[in-house]
C-alpha cells in the first residue's frame, strides 16, 4: 500500500505542475501581483473553498467536534454575515483606489508608518498561521509517506515548500487561480470519499447520516452558555472574518484580481456561503469518526487533531481510503500554503520595497521580487520547524488565538482610517499596535480570577477596540483631505 500512496502523490505533484505551467503565462509583476486583473469569478470563489478550509480542517475540525459538538457552525454563520460586509463595504474601498495590496488604503488614509504597521502584522500573522496550517499536514504527509522513503520531519516540509515554491516562483496569483480550482477539486472528492467510508463501515445510509446530523447527542448546534455561547461564536465569525479575510492580503489579493468589483462581490458571497456546508460536513464527518473509535474500541487512545489519521492509518475505514485522504492532505496544504507565499511576497514587495505592481517590468524588479519569495518560503519553513516543536494539541484552535493577538491591530488600524478623518501621530502607530495585544494577554489572564470570566475569540474584537482607542488618544486633530 504504500507504494501506491507514494506513487498517487507523485502523479498529482506532477498533474499540477503540469496544469500550474499550462496556466504560467506571465512572467511578470503584474500578473504575479494581481492576475492581469482579468481571473473569472466564478473560478476564484471555488478555489478559495480549499485556500480557506485547508488541512487544518480536514484534520482538526472532524476532532474537535467531541469538544465543542457542532457549535463551530455558530461561528460559521457569523463567517457567513463576515462574507457580505467584506464584499460590501471593504471590497468597494480598496476596488475605488485600485490598489494591489490593501495596505496602501492604510497608507493614503494614515500615512507611511500606518501603512508597514498593518503590512508587518499581516506578515506575523500570515506566517504563523500557513505555517500551523502547513504542520498539520506536514505531519499527516511525513506520516504516512516521506517517512517511508527515510526523510526526517524538516525534510518533509521542506520538500513540500519546495514543490509550492516552483510552481508560485513565475506567474503567482495568475497560476493560483487556476491551481486552487484543481486543489479544492481533490480536497471535496476526498472528503466525500471519506464520508462515504465512514457510513460504510457503520453501514449506515443516507437516512442514518441525517438522524445523525439531527439526533446526535453532539449534533447541538446552538449553545447559550460558556464560551461557546451563540452571541459570542456569531460575533467572533463575523469579526474573525472581516480581519482574516477582508483585512488578510492574501485572501483580498484574489478578489482585487477579478474584472471588476461586481464580479469580485459575486466571488465573496458565493465562497461564502460554500463555507458553511463544507464544516457541517467535516463535523458530520468526526462524529462518524469517534462512533468508530467508540464502536472498536479505540477512543480511549485517539482524539483531536490524531483521530482521522489514525483511523486512516489503522485501516478501520479500509484500507483504499489512504489515497483520497493523502491526496486531499497534500491539495490542502498546497492551496493554502501557495496564496500564503504569493501574498506575502506581494505584500513585502509592496509595500516595503516599493514596487510598482503596474509599471513596465524590469529585471532587477523580477529578480527582487523571485528573491523575497524565496525569503518567504524559507521564513515559512523555519515557522513550521516551530509549531513542531510546540506540538499543539489543536491546530485550529491555535490559529484562531494567534488570530485574535495578530489581527486584532488591523481591524483597529483600518476602523480608524475608515470610520474617523483624525491625523496620527505616525512615531506612535507602531506602539499602539504593540501595546494593545500585550493588554489582551494581560486581561485573558487575570479575567478568569478577577471576574470569572473566560476570553474566547471575542479577544479579537476587544484587541481591536483597544487598538482604535489607543489611536484615538494619540491622535492630533482631523486631515483636511
Amino acid at each position: 500500500m504504500n507504494a501506491w500512496v507514494v506513487g498517487a502523490l507523485l502523479l498529482y505533484v506532477v498533474i499540477l505542475m503540469a496544469w500550474s505551467r499550462l496556466w504560467s503565462r506571465g512572467t511578470g509583476n503584474r500578473a504575479f501581483f494581481i492576475g492581469d486583473r482579468a481571473s473569472n469569478w466564478g473560478l476564484v470563489a471555488f478555489g478559495m473553498i480549499g485556500a480557506s478550509v485547508s488541512g487544518v480542517s480536514f484534520i482538526s475540525v472532524p476532532g474537535w467536534v467531541a469538544q465543542t459538538h457542532m457549535t463551530y457552525l455558530q461561528m460559521c454563520l457569523g463567517f457567513v454575515v463576515g462574507y457580505i460586509v467584506v464584499a460590501f463595504v471593504l471590497l468597494p474601498l480598496f476596488w475605488k483606489m485600485g490598489v494591489a495590496s490593501i495596505y496602501t488604503f492604510l497608507g493614503e488614509r494614515l500615512g507611511n508608518r500606518a501603512r508597514q504597521t498593518g503590512a508587518l502584522f499581516f506578515v506575523l500573522s500570515k506566517l504563523t498561521g500557513a505555517s500551523a496550517r502547513l504542520y498539520v499536514v506536514v505531519i499527516v504527509l511525513h506520516q504516512f509517506v516521506f517517512i517511508h522513503l527515510g526523510l526526517p520531519f524538516m525534510a518533509s516540509a521542506a520538500t513540500t515548500l519546495l514543490l509550492i515554491w516552483i510552481y508560485t516562483r513565475r506567474s503567482g496569483l495568475k497560476a493560483l487561480v487556476h491551481t486552487d480550482v484543481l486543489q479544492t477539486f481533490f480536497m471535496l472528492c476526498a472528503l466525500f470519499a471519506l464520508l462515504y467510508a465512514a457510513a460504510r463501515v457503520l453501514n449506515y445510509g443516507f437516512k442514518d447520516l441525517c438522524l445523525v446530523a439531527t439526533q446526535h447527542e453532539w449534533s447541538e448546534i446552538i449553545r447559550w452558555d460558556g464560551t461557546q455561547s451563540f452571541p459570542r461564536q456569531f460575533l467572533s465569525g463575523i469579526f474573525i472574518v472581516i480581519v482574516m479575510t477582508g483585512l488578510d492580503q492574501d485572501m483580498m489579493q484574489k478578489n482585487l484580481s477579478c474584472r471588476s468589483l461586481r464580479d469580485a462581490q459575486k466571488d465573496m458571497c458565493t465562497y461564502g456561503l460554500g463555507f458553511l456546508p463544507v464544516n457541517f460536513l467535516l463535523l458530520l464527518l468526526g462524529i462518524l469518526l469517534y462512533t468508530i473509535a467508540s464502536v472498536q474500541g479505540f477512543d480511549s487512545i485517539v482524539a483531536g487533531d490524531r483521530l482521522l489519521p489514525a483511523l486512516v492509518e489503522s485501516g478501520r475505514l479500509g484500507d483504499w481510503v489512504i489515497i483520497p485522504f493523502i491526496l486531499g492532505i497534500a491539495a490542502a496544504a498546497f492551496s493554502s500554503a501557495d496564496s500564503a507565499l504569493t501574498s506575502l511576497t506581494t505584500t513585502i514587495c509592496i509595500d516595503f520595497l516599493s514596487m510598482n505592481p503596474d509599471a513596465a517590468d524590469c529585471p532587477s524588479d523580477i529578480r527582487r521580487r523571485r528573491m523575497v519569495h524565496l525569503g518567504v518560503a524559507i521564513g515559512c519553513l523555519v515557522c513550521t520547524w516551530l509549531f513542531y516543536l510546540i506540538n499543539s494539541a489543536s491546530a485550529i484552535h491555535a490559529i484562531y488565538v494567534l488570530a485574535s493577538y495578530t489581527y486584532g491591530p488591523l481591524l483597529g488600524l483600518f476602523l480608524f482610517a475608515i470610520f474617523t478623518r483624525r491625523q496620527l501621530r505616525q512615531r506612535l502607530v507602531p506602539l499602539v499596535c504593540i501595546m494593545a495585544p500585550v493588554a489582551c494577554w494581560l486581561l485573558d489572564r487575570v479575567a478568569p480570577v478577577l471576574w470569572n470570566y473566560t476570553f474566547g475569540y471575542e479577544l479579537l474584537m476587544l484587541n481591536g477596540a483597544l487598538t482604535f482607542l489607543g489611536l484615538w488618544a494619540c491622535s492630533i486633530g482631523r486631515r483636511t483631505a
